[in-house]
Formats: structure tokens, C-alpha cells, sequence
């Protein structure tokens, strides 16, 4: 099962000859239970996203906000473990045939092992992992094992990252570039549409030697008017908080797999009105 870094490359691809950008879901394992989870993702990508990311709980998510970090502190007093999260990743694959990735801190691969990690998320069918705290100038040991099998490694890139930064990072990545930033927070919608729309920019020109690496931004999209705007610019529309939040919210797990499955489908019409 090592090829499904493929699977996730051909899926941007088919996106690209679509005249679209793909929509990228974000769900962390174990929320609100592991079989809920699963069900949830499972029900994200029967919706209409083309990608999801399988987010491994963490007790330290430096860079998440308030809705996800709720959601992982559930998953983590319900006894989420590395095994549950493979075992999503798995499901979610089997069942619908569509690109999953592990979203996780380097931390916990460090401590379970980087060939056993690598290996038994290959083996679970995923396509590859982002890291948003690893950086670049420390990730060959990672890479060396992801590449050999099979897997995409995700490196992420923020506004404030500088040219070389970015050069060094569309080099190293493969699959795509995660593109971060946050709107709402920083500053206007506007302010910060221009702050990410200029972001992919320099990424793109820094990749251009790579045949084009997309470029997906997550910045806070939650409905279908903001992933246009962001699909007008954008390879990839990353969309989390707001899947959480549906699931937070609602009054139990049927309701909140239904709410999940309704907002895939807002998401993936809009990302197709860039």
C-alpha cells in the first residue's frame, strides 16, 4: 500500500483538470469517540472532500485553536492511542478509497518510532503525514523513511516565512505545501485574503522547479462563500475548526455525523465557484 502518495498527488491532479481546487478536511482521531470519529470522517469524505487529515491528539497543540484543542483534550481523556489513530486512517481509506493523512506534532513520532511510524501508516493505506513543528533542516531521517515508503511528507509555510525559507521547503516536500494563516485574527478578511493570496505567490515561484507543488491554504474557512474566494487563489481549500465545531456542537453522534457529511457538500460547491 506504500503507492498512495500517488493517490494523493492524482487527486490534486484530477482537482487541477477540473478547473477547481480540491477541498481538504481536517478531523482528529478519537472525537468525540474512536468509532465516532471514524464514522465522522468517513461521512467528510462521502460528502465531498476529496482529502482528509487524520489530526493525532495531542496535550500540547501549540498550533491550534481553541475548537480543536477542545476536541483533542476528549479524545485524549477517552484513551486515544497511536493504534487508534492507524486504525482510522485505515478505515477511512478502505471505505472510500480516497487520500488520508496523519496531521501530527513531532513529538509523538519521536517517541513511538520514526521506521514504526512510518511503516504501520503505509501499511494502513495512509498517503503521508504533515508536521507543522518539524523543520525542514532536521527532517531527513523522517523524509529518508517516508520516502521509502511511499509516503508524502507536508511541510507548513506562514506569511512570515521568508523566500529561502520557502525554497528550502518546496524542495524538500512532496504532496503539497500547507499554506497557514488565520483569518479573523490577524486582521481583516480582506487584509488577510491579500496576506495569503501573496503567500501562495512566492511559494508557486519558489516551486516552479518542482513542476508546480500545490499550494493549499487553511486560514479559518467556514463556509462555502470564503472556500471560493480562497479556491481563486489556492490549490487546496483546508478546512478544520469548522468541521469541529459542527461535531461539538451537536446534540449527539447521528446529528453530528449528518451536520459533517452537510457542510463537506457546502464546502466542495464552493471550492468548484473559484
Amino acid at each position: 500500500m506504500s503507492g498512495n502518495i500517488r493517490l494523493l498527488n492524482d487527486t490534486l491532479a484530477q482537482a487541477k483538470s477540473e478547473d477547481r481546487a480540491a477541498l481538504i478536511a481536517y478531523l482528529p482521531a478519537g472525537f468525540p469517540t474512536v468509532d465516532g470519529g471514524i464514522e465522522a470522517i468517513k461521512a467528510v469524505l462521502d460528502g465531498g472532500a476529496d482529502i482528509v487529515e487524520v489530526g493525532l491528539p495531542h496535550s500540547d497543540p501549540v498550533l491550534d485553536g481553541p475548537v480543536i484543542q477542545t476536541a483533542d483534550d476528549i479524545a485524549l481523556r477517552g484513551g486515544v492511542r497511536i493504534a487508534d489513530v492507524m486504525r482510522t486512517v485505515r478505515e477511512a481509506h478502505t471505505a472510500t478509497g480516497k487520500p488520508v493523512l496523519v496531521m501530527t506534532y513531532w513529538n509523538p513520532i519521536d517517541r513511538y518510532g520514526v521506521e514504526r511510524f512510518t511503516a504501520e501508516l503505509a501499511e494502513a493505506g495512509g498517503a503521508g503525514c504533515i508536521l507543522p513543528d518539524l523543520p525542514v533542516q532536521e527532517s531527513a531521517t523522517w523524509r529518508e523513511h517516508a520516502g521509502r515508503h511511499g509516503l508524502a511528507t507536508v511541510f507548513v509555510v506562514a506569511p512570515s516565512s521568508r523566500d529561502a525559507r520557502l525554497a528550502e521547503i518546496t524542495a524538500a516536500g512532496s504532496g503539497f505545501v500547507y499554506a497557514a494563516s488565520l483569518m479573523g485574527v490577524t486582521g481583516t478578511r480582506e487584509s488577510v485574503g491579500t496576506q495569503a493570496q501573496d503567500l501562495v505567490r512566492r511559494t508557486r515561484a519558489t516551486a516552479a522547479g518542482r513542476a508546480g507543488l500545490p499550494v493549499c491554504v487553511g486560514l479559518g474557512v467556514s463556509n462555502a462563500e470564503q472556500a471560493a474566494e480562497v479556491a481563486g487563489f489556492a490549490d487546496g481549500v483546508i478546512v478544520g475548526s469548522a468541521f469541529v465545531k459542527r461535531l461539538l456542537d451537536a446534540g449527539d453522534r447521528e446529528a453530528g455525523v449528518e451536520a459533517v457529511r452537510a457542510l463537506a457538500g457546502e464546502l466542495a460547491e464552493g471550492v468548484r465557484k473559484r
